[in-house]
């Protein structure tokens, strides 16, 4: 810098180009070469390669068909991928907020990465500091730093003292000279190890990692088993090796991740065409378990902005309207408040010069300046200022209509009423329209048909909050809860209080937050939505968090959703996504698992029994694209409304391992009911694979339920491609199918209905059966 005049206008445009920029990794996504290597160098591709090559070199090359899985998972992965990488990059230059500086005497809005070392940033309420920087200059300037400290009260900054990137000013206006830019800054080095794609707790993601890392320990010993049997008790090297293959490849359950992975990915590219940018993958598992709602009033139910509707004064002698003027232009950043106020008045009254301000914060819920001779102001919520009397009264009443209620009072020290101790004389009062979302009673009633609880929380007056939900629709709006007379020592009478009211008013940003944690210590999963600097602590605890796009830019800094077009009507969208990919997922699991684990129990069988392997690496192939890669394809990405509930492992447990133990004892009836010393063995691997088939396609009904027209049309497509196969000569011959007698065709399907009604029992009494 370049002394005080560099601090008084900013960088001229050569000290611009020669200093350092604000470079961060955008974090929105990974880059290509991770997804490359995400997809193809992974544990999955490693085995399958080399059991395709000891195909290709010991068998025939039909039974390495398998090894093509290598190449679709590879490629949709990172095709999938890509695309959400792409939307996620476009969705986050959108929602960053452009920074004001100074430069060469003038401000300019310049977008976060252009700022550079030595800029001179201000600041106002909302913004959010993404470097760090020393204060230079100080309007009442409040910084929160809860974020980065853990405190929750604003920390008042004067000019030489030190900002930190990732904490946001709540109150008052400044200007700091940044410091420390890009990966220097203190924010980007704490969240260095952190990406996009470096996920949170995620109960889905963390139930397929532990069965991928079970299975993986199933394999080695039981691979092992099958590979000594087979060489065993088979003179053919070839067969002996293409029999140990089938069973190893069919334990692995190569596609659960590639599902899983295509199911988040499609869901951020869904929710990215609505405008909804998904800034954490958890978010989507989080939006299919929120049960609690909590709405800020403004910017959520109510659209932005508001109108002055009544200026009513108390007192005949005072000057009401050049007062309220004065103190509507004392703000360079206006409110929405000050803003309907300029509105009317839009030029400041003359001879009203500050000579010492208190800007409005969510925590004081008052503004206050000293004018000299003409006294002391303060303008804020009645309830908060006044202390009864007939101005109190009447204000209870005007709120009670909905409507939003300011006090106009006089004074008799600012520094009296900072500290709570001033005379405050009503003067009049202030009445605001604020205007309702369009969208909001139709979004409210798709909550509740959801069953997914909605608590209005607000820092408005209670009366005026109850009037707006009520005229909604909200049930239980009408008893309307003061926070301040809430017992915020005990946490879990607080809890219940919650549990048993829907509207809160004179809620503190502290409170916003002790309310999501009550509930949470409840059991319920909340999602919180906010627009404001006083809502950004109950979005970062909550389980899910979700800002509108006109919101500050500390909100939708801490949010893991942010609606870019502020359409509160998205949100049943967002719910509806996340429903979808959760519920899918899991049916997707069950058709997996069920597979993996009739590969064990067949493995073990044969390993134990010292006989050739049931069906070839074909055979298996054949089946699996027809029962579940194309199946698992459509299931994973279908529309569904069911709710996700905890349990995920333990009920994908329940359906897989009875309906994948009866699956594995029936083919291995009918391959010994089969078995003739005189017959191929093919023949006998034909007849397993089709008891193979129809045990699971039966485990695919069953997964796919409800029928509906197109999961009818999948099912009964699948059971007619099957078929086709067998009339198809030349499918027969490149997928070795050689049927035997009528016998054994009858005692195959036999079998098949026998285990059919068995799966059916067995996963209805786990509790896992779909109606």
């Amino acid at each position: 810098m370049d002394g005080l005049t560099s601090v008084v206008h900013g960088l001229t445009s050569a000290q611009v180009a020669r200093a350092k920029a604000n470079h961060v990794p955008r974090r929105s996504s990974r880059s290509l070469s991770a997804i490359l290597r995400a997809n193809v160098l992974t544990r999955f591709n490693l085995v399958i390669g080399v059991l395709w090559a000891l195909i290709l070199i010991f068998g025939e090359w039909q039974d390495g068909l398998f090894g093509l899985v290598i190449v679709a998972n590879a490629l949709i992965g990172i095709v999938q991928e890509v695309r959400a990488k792409r939307t996620l990059d476009r969705l986050a230059v959108i929602n960053e907020a452009p920074v004001r500086v100074r430069r060469d005497g003038e401000e300019r809005l310049i977008s976060p990465r252009e700022v550079v070392l030595g800029d001179l940033i201000l600041l106002g309420p909302g913004d959010r500091l993404l470097v760090d920087g020393e204060v230079v200059e100080s309007d009442g300037l409040e910084v929160d730093e809860s974020l980065l400290t853990g405190e929750a009260d604003p920390v008042h900054k004067r000019p030489g003292d030190q900002v930190l990137s990732g904490s946001f000013a709540v109150a008052g206006s400044g200007a700091f000279v940044s410091t420390r830019v890009g990966t220097d800054a203190y924010a980007v080095r704490l969240a260095e190890e952190a990406s996009r794609f470096h996920l949170a707790h995620s109960e889905l993601r963390a139930g397929v990692a532990d069965f991928i890392k079970y299975i993986t320990w199933l394999v080695v010993p039981i691979g092992a088993l099958l590979i000594y049997s087979q060489l065993h008790n088979s003179a053919d090297l070839g067969t002996a090796i293409t029999g140990a293959v089938a069973g190893i490849v069919t334990m692995i359950p190569e596609g659960l991740v590639l599902m899983t992975s295509i199911a988040f990915a499609v869901g951020v590219v869904r929710l990215g065409r609505r405008r909804c940018l998904v800034q954490e993958l958890p978010a989507i598992e989080g939006l299919a378990r929120v049960d609690v709602l909590c709405l800020d009033k403004t910017g959520t139910l109510t659209a932005g902005g508001m109108d002055l509707d009544q200026v009513l004064p108390v007192r005949d002698d005072e000057p009401v309207e050049p007062a309220l003027a004065a103190m509507a232009h004392l703000d360079a950043r206006p409110n929405a408040t000050a803003e309907a106020i300029r509105a009317r008045h839009p030029a400041p009254p003359a001879g009203w010069t500050a000579r010492d301000t208190v800007p409005f914060s969510s925590a004081r819920k008052w503004s206050g300046a000293d004018f000299g001779e003409r006294g002391t102001w303060l303008l804020g919520a009645p309830d908060v200022l006044l202390k009864g009397g007939d101005a109190y009264d009447r204000a209870a009443e005007l709120a009670a209509s909905g409507a939003r209620v300011l006090a106009l009072c006089r004074a008799d020290s600012l520094d009296a009423a900072e500290r709570g101790h001033a005379v405050v004389e009503p003067v009049a009062l202030v009445t605001f329209c604020q205007r309702i979302r369009p969208d909001a009673r139709e979004t409210l009633r798709y909550f509740a048909e959801q069953g997914v609880t909605v608590k209005v929380i607000s820092g408005d007056n209670p009366l005026a909050v109850s009037a707006i939900a009520a005229g909604l629709g909200i049930p239980g709006a009408e008893h309307a809860v003061d926070a301040r007379t809430l017992p915020h020592d005990d946490p879990a009478a607080l809890g219940e209080m919650l549990d048993s009211h829907t509207v809160f008013g004179r809620v503190t940003p502290q409170q916003k937050r002790e309310f999501v944690t009550a509930l949470q210590a409840r059991g319920h999963t909340v999602a919180m939505t906010g627009d404001g600097v006083n809502d950004v602590l109950a979005l970062k605890d909550a389980d899910l968090g979700i800002a509108m796009g006109a919101g500050s830019p500390a909100t939708k800094a801490v949010a893991q959703v942010v609606l870019l077009d502020n359409t509160f009507a998205t949100l049943p969208h967002v719910v509806g996504e996340g429903r979808r990919v959760l519920a899918n997922i899991e049916r997707v699991s069950n058709l997996f698992l069920t597979k993996t684990f009739y590969a064990i129990v067949l493995s073990l069988l044969v390993g134990v029994a010292g006989v050739a392997f049931p069906f070839a690496p074909r055979h298996s192939t054949l089946t699996n694209l027809l029962v579940i890669g194309i199946p698992a394809i459509f299931l994973a990405l279908a529309p569904t409304l069911e709710r996700s509930q905890p349990g995920f492992v333990a009920r994908v447990l329940r359906f897989a391992v009875p309906a994948g133990v009866l699956c594995a004892l029936a083919v291995m009836a009918t391959f010994w009911a089969a078995h003739d010393a005189a017959a191929p063995l093919l023949e006998n691997q034909t007849a397993a694979v089709i008891t193979l088939f129809l045990t699971t396609w039966w485990v695919l009904v069953l997964i796919a339920r409800p029928l509906t027209w197109w999961r009818g049309v999948l099912v009964a497509a699948m059971a007619a491609l099957f078929a086709a196969g067998f009339a198809l000569p030349f499918v027969r011959k490149f997928f070795a199918l050689e049927p035997g007698g009528l016998g054994d065709v009858l005692t195959a399907v036999g079998i098949s209905l026998v285990a059919a009604v068995t799966i059916s029992v067995a996963v209805k009494l786990a509790g896992t059966l779909r109606p």
